[in-house]
């Protein structure tokens, strides 16, 4: 890679990164190869999460999984549907709708998310919530704030690095013990099927 273009990539991975310092996070799981880290945002009462693992499959494989609308909500945490609204080059933008336990409002979102890739593999895919692209449907809660990204990077030994980090605000009320758990689960059980579905043969 130049050291041109590894600039625009690293300046495109850090606009991509929550509010949080490095010194910020805090490790609260660490099981099956699955990391996840947790940081308070100034100004928020929720926090960021940051989920890292290894997985033994390419990068085409793992885009390809990202970018498959239909068959995505079988590895996205707590989702219920997913459809695409629009794209334009490396940019799309995409409708999710996410159950909730009883008695809380099932959620859904716009995401807004932009595609880079580095010249040696490495992927870059930047989202953030457009809570008035469209109109909130009856019996949903729109999510009001969504700043993420994912990063897939090639390593040795055929595997990609994943980072899956975010901050999000559910918008309505949540209790708190579902915040808590929510920072948690979501980047761990994402990460999880979306192993297991990549590494699949």
């Amino acid at each position: 890679m130049s050291r041109f273009r590894r600039m625009l990539f690293t300046a495109a991975l850090s606009c991509a990164t929550t509010a949080v310092s490095a010194q910020d996070w805090q490790l609260v799981k660490d099981e099956e190869g699955i990391q996840v880290y947790l940081a308070t945002v100034p100004g928020s009462s929720y926090k960021a999460y940051r989920g890292v693992t290894t997985i033994k499959a390419s990068i085409e494989r793992l885009r390809s999984l990202q970018e498959d609308v239909l068959t995505s909500c079988q590895w996205i945490f707590q989702c219920q549907e997913q459809k695409m609204l629009k794209t334009e080059g490396a940019q799309s933008w995409m409708y999710s709708r996410f159950s909730t336990p009883w008695p809380v409002t099932p959620r859904d979102s716009v995401l807004h998310i932009t595609t880079s890739m580095a010249a040696d593999g490495a992927l870059l895919r930047r989202i953030q919530a457009l809570p008035d692209y469209v109109p909130v449907q009856d019996g949903l809660v729109r999510v009001s704030r969504v700043d993420g990204y994912w990063s897939l990077k090639p390593k040795l030994g055929g595997v990609v690095e994943v980072v899956y980090e975010a901050h999000t605000e559910p918008g309505g009320s949540v209790p708190s013990w579902l915040a808590n758990s929510f920072v948690v689960d979501a980047p761990f059980e994402t990460l999880q099927a979306y192993r297991a579905l990549a590494e699949r043969r």
